[in-house]
């Protein structure tokens, strides 16, 4: 209760603390410090303090209600409940809705319902209904009356969900002082005019100049822009940089035109003929990735200018979004995250809320719909996350596309699923311009006093159908027939400037014929606007060569000691310890360094290089397969220690973060984060790579695709655990096979690596992309992680670079081989690690480590080195439907012919399969050695098989 005043007590919550009050008194550790300290300095307003509370027995606010004016207590109680229905259910009698329905109403909302009259209301103090009201009335009565009109009127205050007593009162007292509500006069009520002039002539212009095109007209729920355009100007005035904001289709055109100043010749430019950006024909005959989208699909980063300073703006920066509404929502966070960091140093990144404002504009059916924004939501306050608050606005058109909302949520309200993380909420109907600004005014406070999300449901509705070519009387005629004859907001707020006298006869018409007439000189002669591009449309270019990623001995091994140490005091779990110790301590140019010792090492040379990391995921800070071990914990305080946050040398931050049992939403932030941060190597994990499933749309909408459709550049990695160890269908596969049905273009890069040594380079490789940047996805191991197979010698992690494909090298005669095996990932050490591959002297097994894009020119070095092959066989784990069988079959075949080769390509490996992998450990192994002993059989001389017996000790290394 610190920070509080008696003022900010009233009504059910002055009962509440007098109640603790009483019990203070009779105990005073009955109570918490905070609440102690606060009453150490406090007593109950006079006019209520009774004989409970002066000797400190029985209930203190049943002694006051004794004393309030000698009325009996039990009309005290009533009016209190009456006063409290009236704040946390009076949104439910408030006219809401534009098209006029009834309000569903309480009856807690009459006063009978609480046995009082309003005669007992007259009867009453007002300071029973507390401050601020009781400063500007005398009685309950006049009291209750003002509360009736500001909880029952076009806006509606849906804040009992709200837990924390210092927000609550704030909200409440915000509502009932109406510090944010305005009554427009003069050229302020002239200019929003104007400004919904634009907007609805906008919208009946493109309505009739490109007759049955798509737009989504935002007409219906108007305000969404000026409502933004205070929100930009607020955070002009508050001088934050950056306002990220996020929407679906709806409105999206008008909010380019009027929020982002998009010139309108370009956008009447790409309604008559497709934005080919960089010339779309000379990409498709070039192999560019550029292919763009629909124009209600796309970003724009563009300056918002205050009307009459030029010199005052807000950077917008609207994100891309394709249909799937939502799923912009954590994009935009992890936008907003990105720009509010300082990377610049060692230790975790600096974040300050201040540097960026995130909005959201979310859809009435999609909202409460689509889980994504759920997830999103439970994102707010988290650590790795928060953002300072984002401002939501629910442009609530009371239908989703033909789907009534009866049909379509479960709850009273679409904004209902922000109750449950205590986002305040204020309905709003879309024709009440002041009500509406008055409610985006409190948002922007509220975020600036508690760094908190805050919602607004904009009730309106939609002037046509779903697209302005679908017929929506079909499905909806009594709300269409009402629609079609219900004035706009533009009408109505003209009318009402023309009843205060502001507005002469004639003038609005006046403005809609200047603005119309602009619009159609502007698409006759578009030629004398100024068209800045909109969007840097980089292409991918193909990866030429591999870097040289290596790094001195000397460097890594005083990382490695470096990352050992400990703080002071500090007292780590003694068997981790050992163990980290033992697997990570005495590195010399003989040791062996295992997967996550190699991450490590690569994480510290590139922080010493001036790469800032980002590391989140499920369990991510550990490990799920307790490799990891980033972060260590104190065994008596709980006290945390990053070890890469206190590294000698290094010039960038590092950050890791456990995530929520969240993917789309997670990796959404991530992907958000990368694009908004050029210098960041962005990585997120997932605990299972199969996890990534529930990602799916985020992966297709966005992550591989969102270079082509918006010019979106991104180096967001992800670790996907992948390999078959028997553990069943779950767990098994990160789902290769979709990934590489999504490469083109050169739009990702998909691994599936065999040794530490090659992360260590992949890694180091993937941040240093600065300038073409694209995501990686890393089929990352589970048993590997500690496999003999897969550690490396610290010289492979000091020279050279990674390697797309791994050949046998010398380990027979070229001459001999006439069988090559040809494999990816963790199959390998079956292979190698069999009694059959040492003596399989006519077998030599190469590893693809690079799958996209396929390393076409190094497999055609790998099979000239073989003259006397007689076929190529594909082994893998997964199920020849799945993994990598049907991408590089076809690539093989090509890559023979046209070298001139007249070899089979054979496949090896398990049936075609509905399901990744069996449930059965026993039959897990016994079909994978099956697998293995089918690999080195060759057709002998006699039609015979030739095999070996001999078991391996350790794969070949490159130095090999």
């Amino acid at each position: 209760m610190e920070n509080l005043s008696e003022s900010q007590f009233y009504g059910p919550n002055l009962g509440y603390v007098l109640e603790l009050y009483d019990n203070y008194l009779s105990d005073p550790d009955s109570v918490d410090e905070a609440t102690r300290k606060f009453f150490e300095g406090w007593s109950p307003p006079r006019e209520i303090q009774g004989p409970s509370l002066s000797n400190g027995h029985g209930n203190g606010y049943a002694g006051a209600a004794a004393e309030v004016s000698e009325v009996e207590a039990d009309k005290v109680v009533g009016a209190a409940k009456y006063i409290r229905s009236l704040r946390d259910f009076g949104h439910s009698a408030a006219r809401l809705d534009p098209l006029g329905s009834e309000p569903v109403g309480d009856p807690a909302l009459d006063p009978a319902f609480h046995e009082i009259s309003e005669d007992d209301l007259y009867s009453m103090p007002s300071s029973i209904v507390g401050v601020p009201l009781s400063q500007r009335t005398s009685t309950a009565g006049e009291a209750v009356q003002e509360l009736k009109r500001i909880y029952t009127s076009t806006t509606g205050y849906d804040f009992g969900h709200i837990h924390i007593p210092a927000e609550r009162f704030w909200l409440r007292d915000a509502v009932e002082s109406e510090r944010f509500h305005r009554r427009l006069d003069g050229d302020e009520a002239r200019s929003l005019l104007k400004r919904l002039t634009r907007v609805d002539t906008f919208e009946k212009f493109l309505h009739r100049t490109f007759l049955g095109q798509k737009r989504f007209s935002i007409e219906g729920v108007d305000m969404t822009v000026p409502m933004l355009n205070l929100l930009a100007r607020s955070a002009t005035d508050r001088e934050i940089p950056e306002m990220v904001l996020g929407m679906a289709h709806r409105g999206r055109l008008n909010v380019l035109a009027h929020v982002l100043d998009k010139p309108y010749a370009r956008i009447f430019g790409e309604f008559q003929q497709p934005d080919k950006g960089e010339d779309s024909s000379a990409a498709e005959s070039t192999g560019d990735a550029w292919v763009g989208d629909v124009k209600y699909h796309l970003g724009v980063r563009g300056f918002h200018l205050q009307e009459g300073q030029q010199d005052s703006s807000v950077l917008v920066n609207l994100a891309p979004n394709p249909s799937h509404l939502e799923h912009v929502n954590p994009v935009v966070e992890g936008m907003a995250r990105a720009a509010q960091e300082d990377r610049s140093e060692k230790g975790a990144p600096a974040q300050d809320g201040d540097a960026s404002l995130a909005v959201l504009i979310h859809g009435d059916a999609a909202f409460p719909g689509e889980g994504v924004s759920a997830e999103t939501l439970n994102l707010s306050r988290l650590p790795g996350y928060h953002t300072g608050g984002t401002i939501h606005v629910i442009t609530n058109n009371q239908i989703g596309f033909t789907t009534e909302h009866k049909d379509a949520r479960s709850t009273t309200y679409a904004s209902d699923l922000a109750k449950g993380y205590e986002i305040p909420v204020v309905h709003v109907n879309a024709d009440d311009p002041e009500a509406c600004l008055a409610a985006a005014r409190m948002a922007f406070a509220y975020r600036e006093e508690f760094g908190k999300d805050f919602l607004i449901d904009l009730v309106g509705y939609r002037r046509f159908g779903h697209n302005e070519g679908d017929e929506p009387n079909y499905t909806q005629p009594r709300m269409y027939e009402i629609i079609s004859n219900h004035p706009s907001v533009r009408e109505r707020w003209a009318d009402t400037l023309l009843e205060r006298g502001i507005l002469e006869e004639g003038e609005p018409e006046q403005f809609v014929e200047e603005i119309s007439s602009r619009m159609e000189e502007i698409r006759n002669d578009p030629s004398d606007v100024d068209e800045e591009p909109v969007f840097d449309r980089q292409l991918h270019t193909p990866l030429t060569g591999i870097p040289d990623t290596g790094v001195e001995s000397g460097r890594l091994l005083e990382a490695n000691e470096a990352l050992l140490e400990l703080p002071e005091g500090f007292t780590p779990n003694s068997k981790l310890y050992r163990l980290l110790s033992k697997n990570r301590g005495g590195l010399d140019e003989n040791g062996k360094v295992d997967w996550a010792h190699a991450e490590s090492l690569a994480f510290a040379s590139l922080l010493q290089d001036g790469y800032p990391i980002r590391l989140t995921g499920q369990d991510t800070a550990r490990g799920t397969f307790s490799q990891r071990h980033a972060t260590l914990w104190d065994v008596e305080t709980g006290a945390a220690h990053t070890p890469l946050q206190t590294l000698p040398g290094a010039e960038a931050s590092f950050a890791v973060h456990n995530s929520p049992l969240s993917e789309i939403a997670a990796m959404g932030f991530e992907y958000g984060y990368s694009v908004n941060s050029e210098d960041a190597f962005v990585l997120w994990e997932a605990q299972y790579g199969d996890f990534a499933n529930v990602a799916q749309p985020m992966i297709d909408q966005f992550v591989v695709s969102g270079q082509a459709k918006w010019g979106q550049m991104s180096n967001l990695t992800l670790l996907l655990p992948h390999g078959y160890e028997g553990q069943g269908p779950e767990h098994s596969s990160a789902r290769l096979e979709r990934f590489l049905q999504l490469a083109a273009h050169e739009n990702i890069r998909v691994a599936n690596l065999t040794t530490a040594a090659q992360y260590f380079h992949l890694l180091r490789a993937q941040a240093s992309l600065t300038e073409n940047q694209r995501p990686l996805v890393v089929m990352s191991p589970k048993s590997l992680l500690r496999h003999p197979l897969a550690a490396s010698p610290l010289t492979e992690l000091t020279d050279g670079g990674f390697h797309p494909v791994f050949d046998d090298g010398t380990r027979h005669g070229a001459e001999s081989v006439e069988r090559l095996i040809l494999c990816s990932g963790k199959i390998y050490t079956e292979l190698a690690g069999s009694d059959a591959y040492d003596e399989a002297e006519n077998v030599a097994v190469g590893r693809v480590e690079l799958l996209y894009p396929f390393p076409e020119e190094r497999l055609r070095k790998v099979i000239e080195g073989y003259p006397n092959l007689r076929e190529i066989a594909w082994v893998q784990e997964e199920p020849q439907n799945m993994g990598a069988w049907f991408f590089a079959e076809p690539r093989l075949r090509a890559l023979l012919e046209d070298a001139g080769y007249e070899l089979p390509v054979r496949y090896v490996g398990k049936p075609a399969r509905p399901s990744p992998a069996q449930g059965s450990a026993r039959f897990h192994k016994e079909e994978h050695a099956a697998i293995v002993r089918e690999a080195f059989q060759v057709d002998g001389p006699d039609g015979g098989k030739v095999g070996a017996q001999k078991v391996r000790e350790r794969a070949p290394t490159p130095s090999e």
